[in-house]
């Protein structure tokens, strides 16, 4: 049970712990562990996303549970965590990015992005009457020949990464990937290895129609479809089931 002292602290966003913590922000960070997980990985000329999505119920629509988003085109996020509060986060990169195209006459890079997301999860961290956003993000793409991929936490703090995942099963989606990781490799071997590892934070398998699986590269954000993630799961070794 809390104690009385836990419980004064619970009730705002704004105020500290004596041992520094922010429990509504860690009270998040629980809620992003129990999200499908998403997984990014950096090719020595693509970003790759792929994610796994549960339909709650055998007569819901897989293809509407979004996890992976097209920016502008150009730029991908992905998120684990309350579905609603990664959409407004999508939204607002968005927005971001069509205003520095409108404002400097050419699309912006990854990071820009990703920090003025971030900035905007810190600000719910020390505003009053609000919380923080239960949502995790992966912010990639390739601008100027260069893969980047940033995660960003409900903290607000942007990091950037090789090869990363967030949500449920994380830990061991990511010792994964710190065991097969290797920096220069193609797209198609940035699928497999983004695949394999998911697999890794699954219980029973993935299958093509729960998977969403996107490539950033020069030509810009490319969303696989059903047959191609089926492909791409055969060539990672893993079931192939639709």
């Amino acid at each position: 049970m809390q104690s009385n002292d836990q419980r004064a602290y619970d009730r705002g966003v704004t105020v500290f712990s004596p041992d520094g913590r922010l429990y509504q922000v860690e009270y998040a960070r629980e809620a992003v562990k129990r999200g499908s997980p998403v997984v990014g990985v950096t090719a020595d000329d693509a970003v790759v996303f792929a994610a796994h999505g549960r339909p709650r119920s055998p007569l819901m629509e897989p293809a509407s549970i979004e996890k992976v988003h097209d920016v502008d085109g150009r730029l991908g996020m992905a998120s684990a965590g309350h579905v609603a509060d990664a959409r407004r986060l999508v939204d607002y990169g968005r927005q971001f990015a069509q205003r520095e195209r409108l404002r400097y006459g050419e699309p912006p890079a990854v990071e820009p992005v990703a920090k003025a997301v971030a900035d905007r999860i810190q600000e719910s961290t020390q505003t009053g009457g609000t919380r923080p956003f239960g949502a995790a993000l992966l912010v990639g793409g390739v601008v100027e020949s260069e893969p980047r991929l940033y995660e960003i936490d409900p903290s607000g703090t942007p990091t950037e990464w090789r090869a990363t995942a967030v949500g449920e099963g994380s830990e061991a989606i990511r010792s994964h990937l710190e065991a097969e990781y290797a920096a220069e490799s193609d797209g198609g071997a940035g699928v497999s290895l983004a695949l394999s590892a998911l697999d890794e934070g699954t219980d029973d398998g993935l299958r093509a129609r729960e998977i969403d699986v996107a490539v950033l590269d020069e030509g810009g954000y490319e969303a696989l479809s059903r047959d191609r993630r089926a492909t791409a799961l055969e060539d990672a070794d893993l079931s192939s089931a639709s």
